[in-house]
């Protein structure tokens, strides 16, 4: 009788949230990609590209979804902030800067046929005329413990509560 194939255990869902639009906090380095550059993007959309982390990857393929909202947070710049919103319009699929020996994000181990990086496309809903910074997220009841304050939180795709999107846009004085 031949042995049974053990299957890893699936992976709890990163998000509280399993019906309708969930929310998400995406990192850009701003002197790479901020904002303004996906502002001035045709019809303000453009590819979530160069994720290699196997965590973030697996959240760019497996749950986030068409509609939901994404936090655009520059990162890498002072001060840190949530400088405004987009939504995904493209669910995961292959990153295809993967493939390419000329792009910045090249993986020679990646397959086309087997892809191992994922993206989405996301395009601008709004960039909050003032940032949210790190510090007011401290200081708000909501924000306080999102994952993008947590000592070595270093994911560049993360889950964000309905109840912490509301809260950001409450200290962007917007609505959500």
């Amino acid at each position: 009788m031949p042995a049974k194939k053990k299957t890893a255990p699936k992976a709890a869902s990163t998000s509280s949230k399993t019906s309708g639009p969930r929310y998400w906090l995406m990192k850009s380095e701003e002197s790479c990609y901020s904002i303004d550059h996906l502002a001035a993007e045709k019809n303000k959309t453009t590819f979530w590209d160069g994720i290699r982390n196997y965590q973030a990857r697996n959240m760019l393929r497996d749950e986030i979804k068409k509609g939901d909202g994404v936090l655009f947070y520059h990162s890498n710049c002072d001060p840190l902030v949530i400088a405004g919103t987009a939504k995904v319009v493209k669910e995961g699929y292959a990153d295809h800067t993967a493939f390419d020996p000329v792009e910045k994000h090249y993986d020679p181990k990646s397959d086309p046929d087997n892809p191992t990086w994922y993206m989405v496309d996301i395009k601008l809903v709004k960039k909050f005329p003032e940032p949210v910074t790190r510090d007011m997220l401290k200081e708000d009841s909501v924000t306080k413990n999102m994952m993008v304050l947590a000592r070595g939180s270093r994911l560049s795709v993360q889950p964000v509560t309905e109840e912490e999107w509301k809260a950001v846009h409450q200290l962007a004085g917007i609505k959500p």
